[in-house]
C-alpha cells in the first residue's frame, strides 16, 4: 500500500517498511514533521540494475564497463576480462573492505588491552582472569604460576602477530577442529597475518593482476578467514577479558525504553570502549545531580546496533532498536544525545538529529561526519569525553521545545549467551560441555543449528525476514543462534525469553524446558560471530557428529544483510565449512562459472556453499534440507528411542 506526499511522490505504507511497530510509528510522525527517514530515501533512489548483479567494472579508467545479465558472456571489458573475474574481483573487494572493518576494530581493543596490561591506561582493567587463562592456553600460553600480567604480556604478543605476521598461520587457526585446518592447508587459504590478506587481496583484484576468478576467491577466503578466526575472534576475546564474559541477563528492548521525563543518552556504534565510559559518566553523582538539576528525574543510557548489543549481553543495559531505526527513534524528540563511534552510522543521522535539534556526537578518530558535533574519546582519559557528551545531553533536555512521542512498546528477553556460559548452561559447573548439545541433535530431539546474523536493510520490510525465518527454523526443531540486529528484530519480537519456547518443535521444546533457556540464544555484536565460530568447534571437539565443521548439521543465514562485513562474515562461515544463505540481493549474475564456483564448488572442495533466497520460508526450507542432509551423512537421520532413565542408570552416570 502506497500514498502520496505534499510532493506529489507515493509513499510506502509505514508497516510495509517495517515489522517494528515503534519504528512504523516514526516513520508516520516523521512524515508529519516534514523529516525525510532511510525508508523513504531507498523508496527514492532506486538500485542499480547491473550494479547490484555485480556486471559491471570501474577497477581502471578505460571503463567503467557494463554488462548485460542475460547474456554476459557476449561480450568483455575493454581490458579484456571477462563477467567471472569482474564479479570476482568485486565480491573479492567487499570482504576485503569488510574485512578491514573488522580487522581494525580488532587492532584497536588489542592496543587498549595492551595499554592495560602495560600500565599506561588506568581507567579500565582486566575483569575476567579466567577468560584470560583459558585464552591464553588455547594458545599454548603457560599459566600456571605465572601473574596475571605475565600471562597477558605473552598474550598480547601472540594475538599481535594475528595483524603483522606476514609469514606462518595466524594463532586463532589453532582453535579450529584439525580436519578443517587440513582443508584450508590443503587449499593454501590458511591467513598468515591479516594486513597482508587484506593488501593482497586489494592488489590482486587491481586491473591487470589476477585474472582468474577460482584463484581470487581462493584468496578472498584467506581474507575472510583472517576476519572470522583473527580481527573479529581478538576483537570478542580482548573485550571479555577486559570487561567481563557475558552471562544471561534479562533485558528490556524496543523504544519503549526511553524515559520522558530522564535525560535520555543513546550509544551507537560498534566499539565497547566508549560505552564502557558511559557507564560511568552517567553513574557520577555530581552528572546525576545535574539532571535533576535541570528538572529530570535522572540520566537513562540506552544503547543501539551493535555497541548496544554488547552492553546489552555484557551489563543488561536497555536496547531501543536496530540499524534500520537508528534515524527513527530521533524522530520521538526524546533522544537528548546520540554519541556515535564506528561502523554502520548513517549520515542521514545527522540531518535528522538537526530537526530535533538532538546534538549527535562523533567520537572516533576514525570516523568524522559533517553535521555532527567531534569529541575525540581518548582512552587515556575517556571520561574527558563522555562527562562532555552527557553535559550536552542535559543542556538539550533543559531546552527540549519538539513534541515528545514515545512509543510505548517494551520487549524483555535473556541476552548474554557466550560460547563459555552455553557450556555451563548445558552441563553445569562440573560437567559443563557440548555433550548435552550433542546428544539431542544425535537423538533427534534437536535437528540440528543455525545461526542467524546480520543487518537490516530498508531495501526489504524491517525485522520481518528475520523473524519469519526464525520462527520457521525453531518450529522445526532447529536451535538458533543470534548476533547483531538480527537478535534485536528477534527480542522486539518476544522470542528472547524461556517462555517462547513454545513457538517451538516438540523435540527442541522439551530441550529448552528442561534447560529453561529460550529457543534462540543471543550472543552479543557482529564481531561476536566468532562465537559461532567457538561452538561449531567445540561441537566437532565433542565427538559424534563428525570430523570438521563442514561435517556438522549447521546452516547460516544473514536475511535482511546490507553492509560489506556481512559479504567478508559469510565468506569466512563458508570458508569454513558451512552453508551460508543470504537475502535481500546478491551481488553476482546467475548461471556463470563463478556463480557455480560459490554455490557448487566450494563444497565440492571441502568447504561450505553460498546459497540465496528472498523469501524467509523457503530460505528456512533450503537450511532445513541441508541440515537433514548433514545428519543423513552422519548416519543420524532417524531419531533414536528415548529411553526413560531410572534411579539405577542415573547411579552408573
Amino acid at each position: 500500500m502506497k500514498k502520496e506526499d505534499k510532493n506529489n511522490k507515493t509513499m510506502a505504507d509505514p508497516m510495509d517498511c517495517t515489522a517494528c511497530r515503534s519504528t512504523g510509528q516514526m516513520i508516520t510522525k516523521a512524515r508529519k514533521d516534514g523529516v525525510v527517514l532511510n525508508f523513504d530515501r531507498a523508496e527514492d533512489m532506486k538500485a542499480c540494475p547491473i550494479g547490484a548483479d555485480s556486471a559491471c567494472c570501474k577497477h581502471c579508467f578505460m571503463g567503467p564497463c557494463r554488462f548485460n545479465a542475460r547474456d554476459p558472456y557476449k561480450k568483455v571489458g575493454v581490458c579484456g576480462a571477462t563477467i567471472d573475474t569482474i564479479m570476482a574481483r568485486n565480491f573479492a573487494r567487499t570482504v576485503a573492505g569488510g574485512s578491514a572493518a573488522h580487522t581494525d576494530h580488532g587492532m584497536a581493543m588489542l592496543e587498549l588491552f595492551r595499554d592495560v596490561v602495560n600500565g599506561k591506561i588506568l581507567d579500565y582493567e582486566i575483569k575476567d582472569t579466567f577468560k584470560l587463562e583459558s585464552v591464553a592456553q588455547s594458545l599454548d600460553i603457560e599459566t600456571e604460576g605465572r601473574s596475571v600480567k605475565e600471562i597477558a604480556t605473552d598474550l598480547y604478543q601472540e594475538l599481535e602477530r594475528t595483524y603483522t605476521q606476514v609469514d606462518g598461520e595466524i594463532p586463532f587457526v589453532k582453535r579450529a577442529p584439525k580436519a578443517t585446518l587440513e582443508t584450508w592447508r590443503k587449499l593454501g587459504i590458511v591467513p598468515r597475518g591479516a594486513m597482508r590478506e587484506v593488501v593482497e587481496m586489494m592488489h590482486r583484484t587491481t586491473m591487470g593482476v589476477d585474472q582468474h576468478y577460482e584463484n581470487i576467491t581462493k584468496q578472498a577466503s584467506r581474507t575472510a578467514l583472517s576476519d572470522g578466526w583473527g580481527g573479529s575472534m581478538v576483537s570478542t576475546e580482548i573485550s571479555d577479558i577486559l570487561f567481563g564474559t557475558p552471562t544471561p541477563v534479562e533485558v528490556a528492548v524496543n523504544m519503549g525504553v526511553l524515559k520522558e521525563n530522564m535525560v535520555n543518552i543513546i550509544i551507537h556504534g560498534h566499539e565497547p570502549n566508549l560505552f564502557e565510559s558511559m557507564l560511568v559518566s552517567v553513574g557520577s553523582e555530581t552528572l546525576v545531580q545535574a539532571s535533576k538539576d535541570a528538572g529530570a528525574d535522572g540520566i537513562n543510557l540506552v544503547g543501539m546496533c551493535c555497541s548496544g548489543a554488547e552492553m546489552m549481553s555484557r551489563h543488561g543495559v536497555p536496547h531501543a532498536g536496530n540499524f534500520s531505526s537508528t534515524e527513527a527513534i530521533m524522530v520521538t524528540g526524546a533522544v537528548d544525545a546520540m554519541a556515535v563511534d564506528i561502523q554502520c552510522i548513517k549520515q542521514g543521522l545527522a540531518s535528522v538529529a538537526k530537526c530535533y535539534n538532538t546534538p549527535l556526537i562523533t567520537t572516533n578518530t576514525r570516523a568524522h561526519m559533517e553535521g555532527a558535533v567531534h569529541i575525540e574519546f581518548n582512552e587515556h582519559d575517556p571520561l574527558g569525553c563522555t562527562d562532555e557528551i552527557v553535559i550536552k545531553a542535559i543542556s538539550r533536555f533543559k531546552t527540549r521545545t519538539h513534541e515528545i512521542e514515545i512509543p510505548s512498546e517494551v520487549n524483555t528477553g535473556v541476552q548474554g549467551f557466550s560460547h563459555e556460559y552455553i557450556q555451563y548452561m548445558l552441563g553445569g559447573s562440573f560437567r559443563g560441555g557440548y555433550a548435552p548439545l550433542n546428544e539431542n541433535i544425535i537423538n533427534g530431539r534437536i535437528r540440528g543449528v543455525a545461526g542467524v546474523v546480520g543487518c537490516t536493510n530498508p531495501r526489504t520490510k524491517q525485522d520481518d525476514s528475520h523473524v519469519k525465518l526464525v520462527k520457521e527454523l525453531i518450529k522445526n526443531d532447529v536451535l538458533v543462534l543470534l548476533t547483531g540486529c538480527a537478535q534485536i528484530a528477534l527480542a522486539k519480537a518476544g522470542l528472547s525469553s524461556p517462555e517462547a519456547a513454545h513457538f517451538a518443535g516438540p523435540g527442541l521444546q522439551e530441550v529448552c524446558e528442561t534447560v529453561g533457556m529460550p529457543p534462540v540464544l543471543g550472543l552479543g555484536s557482529c564481531v561476536d560471530n566468532s562465537r559461532i565460530l567457538i561452538a561449531a568447534s567445540a561441537m566437532v571437539a565433542q565427538g559424534g557428529l563428525g570430523d570438521s565443521i563442514a561435517d556438522l548439521p549447521v546452516a547460516g543465514a544473514a536475511p535482511e544483510y546490507m553492509s560489506e562485513k556481512a559479504i567478508a562474515i559469510g565468506q569466512y562461515f563458508v570458508a569454513s565449512g558451512v552453508y551460508t544463505m543470504f537475502g535481500v540481493t546478491f551481488p553476482i549474475v546467475e548461471n556463470t562459472k563463478f556463480h557455480n564456483l560459490l554455490f557448487n564448488g566450494l563444497e565440492e572442495q571441502g568447504l561450505g556453499k553460498w546459497g540465496f533466497e528472498k523469501d524467509p520460508i523457503e530460505m528456512a526450507r533450503s537450511m532445513i534440507a541441508h541440515i537433514d542432509k548433514k545428519r543423513a551423512a552422519l548416519g543420524i537421520d532417524k531419531a533414536r528411542e528415548r529411553v526413560l532413565v531410572d534411579m539405577s542408570d542415573r547411579r552408573e552416570l
